[in-house]
């Protein structure tokens, strides 16, 4: 299994992961399957999960003069360093949840009639983990307007085989939930960047 962008979330994240961000002038990979642009189920989703904040701690912070340009997310994300910040939270939180499955335990590609196959399992080495945050953050600050160039594969390709259900997926999508509530970040940033991830569904995770 490569380690380049593993995410069964993921990211799985992988996830994620967009949302509704934008690649800004940044030139799209060669792979097509990479996709960052925002669905109107993506937004939905992501508005449900924050809504329950906002009733609570009410709309998020940080509202821009009218007719003045909003910045990207990327920079609203604190840039790379904040991107990194939240980036190595969440991969750590959801290597740690047995929920999302990200090491593919007892998943196997290529079985017939559950039969035979090679095992998709993937080890949390310091070096794995390490390759995983880099690529997951190169793609967040690509997605998010950045001037990050992204290193790994496709969504699809690196995904392919892995047979993560809607449920890991889920699973980190919550994930990410805590790690952007963890770090405090505003509401409308975390509405942007979970629906980014959530855009990914489709290249990542089995139909339900």
């Amino acid at each position: 299994m490569k380690t380049s962008f593993s995410v069964g979330a993921s990211a799985l994240a992988l996830v994620a992961v967009l949302f509704v961000g934008c690649r800004g002038s940044q030139a799209a990979p060669e792979d097509d399957s990479f996709h960052t642009s925002g669905s109107h189920e993506a937004d939905q989703r992501a508005e449900q999960r924050v809504s329950r904040d906002e009733q609570i701690h009410g709309e998020g912070e940080g509202g821009h003069a009218k007719n003045s340009p909003k910045p990207s997310l990327f920079d609203r994300l604190g840039g790379e360093t904040g991107i990194q910040r939240i980036v190595s939270d969440f991969v750590d939180r959801a290597i740690a949840d047995p929920r999302t499955n990200w090491a593919r335990k007892g998943v196997k590609h290529g079985a017939v009639l559950g039969m035979g196959g090679k095992t998709s399992e993937w080890k949390a080495t310091p070096e794995h983990v390490e390759t995983l945050k880099a690529h997951l953050v190169q793609f967040v600050a690509i997605a998010s307007g950045g001037p990050t160039e992204y290193e790994g594969r496709g969504m699809e390709a690196v995904h392919n085989g892995m047979s993560i259900t809607n449920a890991e997926f889920d699973a980190s999508i919550g994930a990410l939930k805590a790690s952007l509530d963890s770090l405090k970040i505003a509401n409308d940033e975390q509405k942007e960047l979970l629906a980014l991830f959530e855009s990914t569904r489709p290249q990542i995770a089995k139909k339900r």
